[in-house]
């Protein structure tokens, strides 16, 4: 079982990344003390860290700071605060991700599986979800994110989409498609997976991923 710490001091807030954050499967604990967050740390051991930056006594930054000095473990920083300035400074001192407030509960979910996908094990199937360089995946809701934006998916949507982020830098040749999708492709016909990747495209567009599944003629697919 994954182990999240949550440093925030709004305890609403906390509660709530608290109940859903349990309701994954991930064992939480609250800094229950803002003047002393290392020695919650380093008694708790969490694989994850959830830092807001506006904190009393030392701000996120400082924290993360003396994180980095002993352990590389990933730090997502949640905060109201959605300058460009605060965000590149959030990455650039050790965050591995930022989430603007107020933000959806699911997208939150969808980065911290993400991280801890990257950081531990690509091949753990209890992190069901994909990423390609800003696009979250979620393989079990069907779900795309983009910064702050989410769609949903068809199965064969999101089937098609996993195929490709496996697959990156590669193209995904259109039969192999059609036998990920459905049995026995000669029984389909090619068109069916034409208007199935089509209405795929159409739904990134709406979040801002146009034109992120680039066709190559008399092959397939690939992600650009």
């Amino acid at each position: 079982m994954y182990k999240i710490l949550i440093v925030e001091d709004d305890d609403t807030i906390s509660s709530i990344m608290e109940e859903k954050l349990n309701k994954w499967g991930y064992e939480v604990s609250i800094i229950p003390d803002f003047n002393d967050v290392i020695s919650n740390y380093t008694s708790f051991k969490p694989h994850l860290v959830l830092m807001d930056i506006n904190l009393p006594y030392y701000d996120g930054f400082y924290w993360c700071a003396k994180i980095r000095q002993i352990s590389n473990i990933p730090i997502i920083f949640i905060s109201s605060r959605d300058t460009d300035g605060d965000k590149i400074r959030a990455i650039s001192q050790g965050g591995d991700d930022y989430v603007e407030k107020p933000f959806s509960m699911d997208l939150l979910i969808a980065k911290v599986q993400a991280v801890l996908r990257r950081a531990y094990s690509y091949s753990d199937q209890t992190l069901n979800v994909l990423q390609y360089r800003d696009m979250i995946l979620n393989l079990e809701r069907l779900q795309v994110f983009y910064n702050e934006n989410e769609i949903e998916l068809t199965p064969n949507e999101c089937k098609i989409l996993s195929m490709l982020i496996r697959n990156h830098g590669k193209v995904v040749t259109r039969s192999r498609l059609m036998r990920a999708l459905w049995d026995d492709e000669s029984f389909v016909d090619d068109n069916t997976l034409t208007v199935n990747v089509n209405r795929l495209r159409k739904k990134l567009d709406t979040i801002g991923l146009e034109g992120y599944i680039k066709t190559i003629k008399g092959e397939g697919y690939r992600l650009i």
